[in-house]
């Protein structure tokens, strides 16, 4: 069984990291100026709801608004409608949740200010598939890409020549109003216009660039989505469009600043804590072998970082589906490191989807140590059967090491501690 206190104390720095990313202290600083006309709210995430409500009890002025957010994960708002959606495969609530954001900013003029809350699992939130093709095309391609394995700025580069609304259209729509866009970044390297494919911030990558990505990683796009991209109809707007001229992007939270938030914390507990990145990328069972030879390294030869001590990373991993097992990348992650790791003391990791839902289950992610994979087997179950056929959740579950927060209000993407070495006090 892992041990308790060390599982408190790995919880405890996720806690942190989900706090710096709080919707009312991310908005607290980036407050924009009051128009001489209208405010109007829109915004699309998971966290797209609680930003919306914390930006009501922050703003002292009237507004108006909708936001769309996935199922469950609504937050009661005063004036701004909250629209549910699925997510990550779209559906008919989501194409109506577009058309409503196209209501709300059209017919502004240039005194009237319009403030984007955009956060990740807008990209699925937000369908609207260009004429000639249906909803049903667009979730094929979210199938698609989800099992593709491609990382999420070639998925989102799909999906913005796939939109009426992404790659900066819904900006382009409130022209001549002012669009300041406050984004909480789920993105490796905080890139705006990636997160939640940028509805109201274009993107400078062309349709060749794009038909380049698809050919080098071989992916099997739909007919008609193939054939969409080769009519060159209906391209996102350029970042140079004088509609975009007056407005403002600013992130107001990121992997990187949760990341130094949990690393205070440890530091202040009396453990070391050093940041790998917060924009690491890649297949989770291949970033999961990597990282857990790093911390053998460190638990064997105290390089190269001196135990105890708490190594931290962040960014989003892909998962390259192979079986029809339950999981998410966190938990896939884990489960490759922990096969890694079996027999080795003195590890003890936790890996968790900031937003508090790791892939389509209800949990944010998992512990792991040196025992899972033989917990497993005592279970009658195999870890690497169980890595091959993508149910690292199932086997999670199976010894009770799921990490269930529920979901957190905010998302900076996957959140990765490993502590190496006891806790002050233990021996």
């Amino acid at each position: 069984m892992i041990d308790l206190r060390k599982r408190e104390f790995l919880a405890s720095l996720f806690e942190a990291a989900v706090l710096r990313a709080d919707p009312k202290r991310a908005l607290m600083d980036a407050l924009p100026q009051k128009p001489k006309g209208r405010t109007v709210v829109v915004g699309a995430g998971k966290g797209a709801a609680q930003l919306a409500a914390a930006f009501e009890e922050l703003w002292d002025g009237p507004l108006t608004g909708t936001v769309v957010t996935r199922y469950g994960y609504a937050a009661p708002c005063r004036t701004i409608k909250v629209i549910e959606a699925s997510h990550p495969v779209p559906d008919s609530a989501g194409l109506a949740a577009s058309e409503a954001l196209f209501d709300t900013v059209s017919g502004l003029t240039a005194d009237d200010l319009v403030v984007a809350l955009i956060c990740g699992g807008g990209s699925a939130l937000l369908p609207a598939p260009p004429e000639g093709l249906s909803l049903a095309d667009e979730q094929e391609l979210n199938q698609v890409l989800l099992a593709s394995g491609a990382p999420i700025g070639v998925m989102n580069a799909i999906r913005k020549h796939s939109s009426r609304i992404k790659g900066g259209r819904l900006a382009a729509a409130a022209w001549p109003a002012k669009v300041v866009s406050l984004v909480v970044s789920d993105v490796p390297g905080d890139e705006a216009c990636q997160v939640a494919s940028g509805p109201t911030i274009p993107d400078a990558l062309t349709l060749s660039e794009v038909q380049a990505m698809i050919s080098a990683r071989a992916i099997a796009l739909p007919e008609k989505i193939r054939a969409h991209l080769a009519s060159g109809k209906d391209l996102p707007p350029r970042p140079d469009d004088a509609v975009f001229a007056n407005n403002e992007v600013h992130i107001i939270a990121s992997a990187g600043l949760s990341l130094e938030a949990a690393a205070e914390l440890a530091k202040r507990a009396g453990v070391d804590a050093v940041i790998l990145s917060d924009a690491v990328e890649g297949e989770a069972r291949d970033v999961g072998l990597v990282h857990a030879a790093i911390a053998r390294e460190v638990a064997s030869r105290d390089r190269p970082f001196v135990k105890p001590v708490v190594i931290l990373s962040g960014g989003e991993t892909t998962v390259t589906l192979r079986g029809k097992g339950r999981g998410g990348r966190n938990t896939e992650f884990l489960l490759s490191l922990a096969s890694a790791i079996e027999g080795v003391e003195g590890i003890t990791v936790l890996a968790a989807d900031t937003d508090g839902i790791d892939g389509s289950e209800d949990n944010a992610g998992a512990f792991a140590d040196g025992t899972s994979t033989g917990r497993l087997r005592a279970q009658g179950l195999d870890p690497l059967a169980s890595l091959a056929a993508n149910d690292a959740w199932g086997a999670f579950d199976a010894i009770g090491d799921l990490f269930v927060t529920g979901p957190t209000g905010t998302n900076v993407n996957d959140f990765r501690a490993i502590l190496v070495g006891a806790l002050p006090g233990q021996a």
